[in-house]
């Protein structure tokens, strides 16, 4: 669970202090509610892939502490009920998003195939994507100004899809480099 929720706040970090400042010079209304390539979206997904349920809790935890650590006090804090509406939204969008495929007939969750279907887990991630959206558009509707919401719930779905995709491939480069150390 620990590592979940260092990922997260590394996750965060990243996208912080450095996507969100070079994201501001293009959408400068639009900054201080998405970002165009959110990385905790990918830790999200994945780790609900792996522990399912109880991943609810290092998500929050990660959550919470990346805003401690990376907001600032003058923006949000992190104890306001708005970002900890928000904080709840982002950790179940994942697990809402792997129990309706389950529904449908398609049970990804880790372990529970032979083989990984990644197809229908960037699947989970999109459909995640879409629940955060519309849930963090509904969070923070008192906040975007009515012009910008459209613009907002758009780089929510783009941003959490293209951090999700960034996560899954350094991932993937990662322990594919571990495969090919150990087997030296």
């Amino acid at each position: 669970m620990a590592i979940v929720a260092v990922a997260y706040v590394l996750a965060h970090g990243l996208t912080a202090l450095l996507i969100t400042p070079l994201q501001a010079r293009l959408l400068p209304d639009v900054t201080a509610f998405a970002s165009l390539m959110y990385l905790p979206h990918g830790v999200r997904v994945l780790s609900t892939w792996l522990m399912g349920r109880l991943s609810v809790i290092p998500l929050g935890l990660g959550a919470f502490l990346s805003e401690v650590l990376f907001t600032p006090v003058e923006v949000s804090s992190a104890t306001d009920p708005v970002i900890l509406l928000s904080i709840a939204v982002g950790g179940v969008s994942a697990l809402l998003a792997f129990e309706l495929m389950g529904l449908v007939g398609h049970r990804i969750y880790a372990g529970q195939n032979k083989r990984i279907h990644w197809k229908w887990l960037l699947l989970a991630g999109m459909l995640a994507s879409v629940f955060n959206s519309l849930g963090q558009s509904l969070v923070f509707s008192g906040k975007v100004l009515p012009d910008h919401a459209i613009a907002v719930l758009a780089v929510y779905a783009v941003g959490d899809l293209v951090g999700l995709v960034a996560t899954t491939l350094v991932l993937m480069f990662v322990f594919r480099w571990i495969r090919v150390f150990l087997a030296r």
